[in-house]
């Protein structure tokens, strides 16, 4: 037998890395059979993001915590948005930023204070609210998509072992409540950190770095909570 396929060739270079520093602060989340996945699902647009030139209104999530607390003030960020995954061990619950390679350190600051917001400030009954009916009008928008249902059921069905309606999934993301948004981030910040990043990493923080920042602020943020 001979085999015919090329053999892999060595080409030395530069390596291309990014203009912009990438990071991903992530945390553990929900599996899709635990019933705290839909508060997850709210979070998730309660913080929202996107990138700092997105055009749009409300219902695109303008309103979020990363586009009013991070990209509306901070000019020198190019994106931040925050994403969760549901698997069957497990969930992945993360905030996804970029900007230039010397603000890397302050990249870190401004989205480790935004997890640490989770827990030291109160949920306002407007943006529960809204976070819901922005999750809900996504949910049923997709549904429409005759592909999406069948792909849909077929998840469940090899996943969970049953379906859960349309109607159901609705009624489990209205029943979330600010309570359960703060319980699910003091459970989410006490899982072990993880840090992605890409680009120039000269001016990034150490893992270790960005740990005892988030437990220093997370110590800061309760003390001064239950003062």
């Amino acid at each position: 037998f001979q085999d015919h396929r090329p053999e892999p060739r060595l080409q030395p270079g530069i390596t291309q890395l990014p203009e912009l520093v990438h990071v991903a602060i992530a945390f553990e989340g929900a599996n899709y059979a635990d019933k705290d996945m839909f508060s997850f699902a709210v979070l998730n647009t309660l913080l929202g993001g996107g990138g700092s030139f997105s055009a749009g209104g409300p219902g695109k999530g303008m309103y979020s915590r990363l586009y009013t607390n991070v990209l509306n003030r901070k000019h020198w960020m190019f994106s931040s948005a925050a994403f969760n995954h549901s698997y069957a061990d497990a969930g992945l619950f993360a905030i996804h930023s970029s900007a230039h390679p010397s603000e890397a350190k302050d990249l870190v600051k401004v989205i480790t204070n935004e997890y640490t917001r989770l827990i030291s400030e109160p949920f306002h009954e407007v943006e529960v609210a809204r976070a819901k009916k922005q999750t809900q009008s996504m949910l049923m928008m997709n549904l429409e998509s005759r592909v999406v249902r069948f792909e849909d059921i077929g998840r469940q069905i090899l996943g969970l072992g049953f379906h859960k309606s349309a109607q159901e999934l609705y009624e489990s993301i209205e029943a979330v409540t600010s309570d359960d948004l703060r319980r699910i981030s003091e459970k989410m910040l006490s899982s072990k950190l993880s840090v992605a990043a890409i680009g120039n990493l000269e001016n990034f923080p150490s893992y270790e770095e960005i740990q005892k920042l988030l437990i220093k602020k997370s110590f800061t943020s309760k003390f001064f909570a239950r003062s």
